[in-house]
């Protein structure tokens, strides 16, 4: 992560003279990326994903979705 990276900042972006980054699932570059020291956490990261495996029980929530494999067995069979 990004030492300029702020979540409540416009642009997601610290830097005023940042480009604004839309698609954030695609290679993207950034001239003023600097990265951050303390980027990955895994006390922090350990406590994420208990709480959204919490959360998760609490709604009933599956990471699977109905269908899921039916699907893949499908997209698999069309290349075989």
């Amino acid at each position: 992560m990004c030492r300029f990276f702020d979540p409540a900042a416009p642009k997601q972006c610290r830097e005023d003279d940042a480009e604004e980054v839309t698609e954030k699932e695609r290679v993207n570059f950034c001239e003023w990326f600097k990265p951050s020291v303390g980027a990955f956490d895994p006390v922090r990261a350990k406590k994420e994903a208990k709480a959204k495996s919490e959360l998760a029980a609490l709604f009933g929530v599956t990471d699977e979705q109905p269908g899921d494999d039916d699907a893949l067995r499908e997209a698999e069979d069309l290349f075989r």
